[in-house]
């Protein structure tokens, strides 16, 4: 590994420049420093998800998963940061479809828009994926400027999907329930 920190504060980015993985420097409110920040704001957002798992409904494998996602979000905020890097494949994204496709097995058909809630796991999870999406998004606006894979915008695709179900599964697990929108309720 790198050299480390040994003090946390180096004071250059005082000016409101970062440095790369690669050296270079570049604005803290630049594209790339949105995009990885806001996959770093996710890997947060997950942890919070995995700390509010109730035991109940998690065997340890929920928990598993999400860490090893924790640990691919890490490697897509270092393919961001160091510009012409590669460290997310396709068997990233087929490990999430599997777990997709396990968890969504055992649940019915959605027929009915829900809202976020349920319970505070379930919550996290809704409140991950919206980071997600919006971490998508800083991906796809700095890759109208500079080369990014789409394989990170397909593992984000497929990561907030992922947490859409784990939100359905949990909120079904622990007994609350998934909360539905009404529509016709009175305005």
């Amino acid at each position: 590994m790198g050299h480390r920190l040994s003090k946390i504060y180096t004071r250059t980015g005082d000016d409101g420049t970062t440095g790369l993985g690669d050296g270079t420097r570049t604005q803290k409110d630049s594209l790339r420093v949105e995009a990885y920040g806001t996959v770093d704001e996710l890997n947060s957002a997950i942890g919070v998800v995995i700390a509010a798992l109730p035991g109940a409904t998690d065997d340890g494998s929920l928990s598993s998963m999400l860490l090893d996602v924790q640990h691919d979000l890490f490697d897509i905020g270092g393919e961001l940061c160091i510009p012409d890097t590669t460290l997310i494949g396709d068997r990233h994204i087929e490990r999430l479809e599997n777990e997709l496709d396990r968890i969504n097995a055992d649940l019915p058909p959605l027929k009915d828009f829900i809202l976020p809630g349920g319970n505070l796991a379930a919550a996290q999870a809704h409140l991950a994926r919206t980071i997600c999406r919006r971490a998508e998004r800083r991906v796809i606006a700095l890759a109208r400027h500079e080369a990014v894979s789409d394989t990170l915008l397909r593992y984000l695709n497929r990561l907030s999907d992922l947490l859409f179900v784990l939100a359905r599964s949990v909120a079904r697990a622990t007994g609350t329930g998934e909360i539905l929108w009404d529509h016709d309720r009175d305005r």
